[in-house]
């Protein structure tokens, strides 16, 4: 990268930092934008280069993950697996590569727990989600002809998917130390049990002793 390409990723990095810190410290709503840009020595006009809003900002961690899900579906290939075996491990490629990052994974923690308790940060990563959903629809309809508007199933494939890195995420980022490999193996028994919800039975399925959610 150039200098200026470096600098730019050095204030992002400062930004997301400060904001995590500051809104679990004193609240989402209890920290204006004016006083983040001041902790960082901004200005509102180099914040808004990077980050839409304070929201974009606090979730950056799950964004940054998702978007290497995108770039990594590019060129992902079958090899005569399911698609949704395909999107698994898809996803945990890009967990790997985000978990590269120094201290990502107390970002994500971070920005989880942020958004359980903040409802416009829930708002806005549900309308995230639902944004990068339909990316993902876009190219398996481009690269392997999958997700037509008659044809619900890729669709399905990829809520499913979601859903199983929700239910990961949620016990995960309870942890006193997230891990992501912690993380990756939650995923796979996540997506491993599909299966047996898809066709549990209320009333013939319940195991002894385990709790409600």
């Amino acid at each position: 990268m150039t200098l200026r390409e470096r600098k730019k990723l050095r204030t992002r990095q400062t930004l997301i930092d400060t904001a995590l810190e500051q809104f679990t410290r004193r609240g989402f709503d209890g920290v204006t934008l004016d006083e983040l840009c001041e902790a960082v020595e901004v200005s509102k006009r180099t914040f808004f280069r990077t980050f839409a809003s304070k929201e974009d900002v606090a979730m950056a961690p799950a964004q940054d993950l998702w978007t290497l899900f995108l770039a990594e579906l590019e060129s992902a290939e079958p090899g005569g697996r399911t698609l949704l075996e395909m999107e698994r491990d898809t996803l945990l490629a890009a967990l790997e590569r985000a978990a590269e990052e120094e201290g990502w994974a107390g970002r994500m923690a971070l920005a989880y727990a942020l958004a359980q308790r903040t409802p416009s940060m829930d708002g806005h990563n549900r309308h995230f989600c639902e944004s990068t959903t339909r990316s993902a629809l876009d190219i398996l309809w481009r690269r392997f002809g999958l997700g037509g508007p008659d044809d619900p199933r890729a669709r399905l494939a990829v809520d499913m998917l979601v859903a199983a890195f929700h239910v990961a995420m949620a016990g995960w980022a309870d942890g006193p130390e997230p891990d992501p490999a912690d993380l990756a193996v939650r995923l796979r028994d996540a997506l491993a049990a599909l299966p047996a919800a898809l066709t549990l039975v209320p009333g013939e399925g319940g195991a002894a002793g385990v709790s409600s959610p």
